[in-house]
């Protein structure tokens, strides 16, 4: 029996696009690929916050940087 893909809901697709956005900025401070999606996923949580809170990808990653 084949295995339902799961759809995820537009909110939660918009976070993870806005993830995405976030992981470039850092890239563009000097992290590597892998440490910017490292430090996303070690503090989801934190990111999600910024995300509600209505920082743009930019400004959050401005703030991790920091």
């Amino acid at each position: 029996m084949a295995k339902k893909k799961e759809e995820l809901d537009p909110e939660t697709m918009a976070l993870i696009q806005w993830c995405i956005e976030v992981e470039g900025f850092l890239v563009a401070g000097g992290a590597t690929l892998r440490q910017a999606q490292e430090h996303i996923e070690e503090h989801v949580e934190w990111f999600t916050d910024q995300f509600y809170d209505g920082l743009t990808p930019e400004e959050a990653a401005k703030e991790a940087l920091a």
